[in-house]
């Protein structure tokens, strides 16, 4: 298997959570994220480009890190999704050079945005 183009770009994202099954059903309703469980611990998802997990094995830490950045077609329509899916909207859609975005918190409190060029 090759990895080429792999190199030094970022490879996997983990979120220590407390519930895998609510993290699930989140990000799965939110964004159509899909999963594959490796016992009652970890879980990885796939979002279609991007590779990561949910662990319980290690305490929830939302607090710190860098914002993870989603990308969407339609704002409005990733706003409507999140909110849907149990998030809380941090920071509702904002023009800045290059498009618009908001920000929100996931059930863990973890805080992360969606953006458009649109």
């Amino acid at each position: 298997m090759s990895s080429k183009g792999a190199d030094r770009k970022i490879d996997y994202i983990e979120f220590n959570v407390a519930d895998i099954e609510r993290s699930k059903a989140f990000y799965g309703g939110a964004f159509g994220w899909t999963f594959k469980d490796y016992g009652p611990q970890y879980c990885e998802f796939q979002d279609g480009r991007l590779t990561g997990g949910f662990t319980t094995l290690a305490p929830v830490n939302a607090d710190g890190g860098p914002l993870v950045i989603l990308f969407a077609d339609d704002l409005e329509d990733a706003l409507a999704r999140v909110e849907k899916a149990g998030g809380t909207i941090a920071k509702p859609i904002f023009d800045f050079p290059g498009g618009r975005r908001f920000q929100f918190t996931d059930p863990d409190g973890y805080a992360l945005a969606v953006w458009s060029d649109r």
